[in-house]
């Protein structure tokens, strides 16, 4: 009984010793990290080397920053419900001829088709902010799956756009496995490299406010995001592309970029 034992035990400990190994692989890379940078100042590159997860970023191809070579910038906005200012925002956008791309959840397809018809009609990419906006790491790979598909049919119906290439993580949540799963289903995940507290609707400063804002961040190669919920955005809108243009910017098609 004593042999029988002591070879229970040891069988045990190679077991849990090859076990452990495994569940602490499988933490890791389902570990929740929010998106973060070190913001641009006086026109020198953002970083995210001290955040934690750029071997992760950099490993699944995902967009931080476009080609930080030339003086290009990407316009993307977030539109998880309308506020009322889309339609402003496609104006300005339609006038001064700048593309942009749209990251919208399922509220928002069904209620704005209409808001959707105009963002492609009029040039404009829509990417996927998931159907639910859930946090991405707390749910299933299948889940993932089904919050995306779910966007990118329903847009496909309001609009006839059947790519989607694209997707924002909500809340800006990832992990390993996040970023993995997603790329599987053929998106690549876009973050940002300016950015600032713009999403609520009860703080607006204005628009001098929101163009200080973007104009000190500027930089080669920016991933700029706004949320078309904030009346600040709208109305500066016009004055940050006009000025970027000023100071030697092209805006770009997220399409426009070498693909990683």
């Amino acid at each position: 009984m004593d042999k029988l034992y002591k070879w229970g035990m040891v069988s045990l400990s190679f077991l849990l010793l090859f076990a452990l190994p495994l569940q602490s692989s499988a933490a890791y890379q389902d570990h929740p990290y929010h998106f973060g940078f070190k913001k641009s100042k006086n026109g020198e590159l953002p970083s995210i080397t001290e955040e934690g997860f750029k071997g992760i970023v950099d490993r699944h191809g995902a967009i931080f920053l476009g080609d930080t070579s030339k003086k290009e910038l990407y316009l993307t906005f977030d539109n998880g419900y309308e506020n009322g200012y889309t339609a402003s925002i496609l104006d300005t956008l339609l006038v001064r001829k700048v593309p942009a791309i749209f990251f919208v959840t399922g509220h928002y397809v069904k209620e704005q088709p209409e808001l959707l018809k105009r963002m492609t009609t009029e040039g404009h990419l829509i990417g996927n902010h998931s159907w639910s906006h859930p946090d991405m790491t707390t749910i299933s790979n299948q889940k993932v799956k089904e919050e995306l598909a779910k966007v990118k049919d329903a847009v496909t119906q309001v609009t006839g756009q059947k790519e989607m290439q694209y997707v924002r993580p909500p809340r800006g949540i990832f992990s390993d496995r996040t970023l993995a799963v997603t790329k599987e289903v053929g998106y690549t995940n876009v973050f940002w490299s300016v950015a600032y507290k713009d999403w609520d609707t009860k703080v607006m400063r204005g628009a001098k406010y929101a163009y200080d804002n973007v104009m000190s961040q500027l930089h080669p190669g920016a991933v700029i995001l706004l949320h078309s919920v904030s009346k600040d955005n709208a109305e500066a809108l016009g004055s940050i592309i006009d000025e970027a243009r000023k100071q030697g910017y092209e805006f770009k098609s997220l399409d426009q970029l070498p693909k990683k």
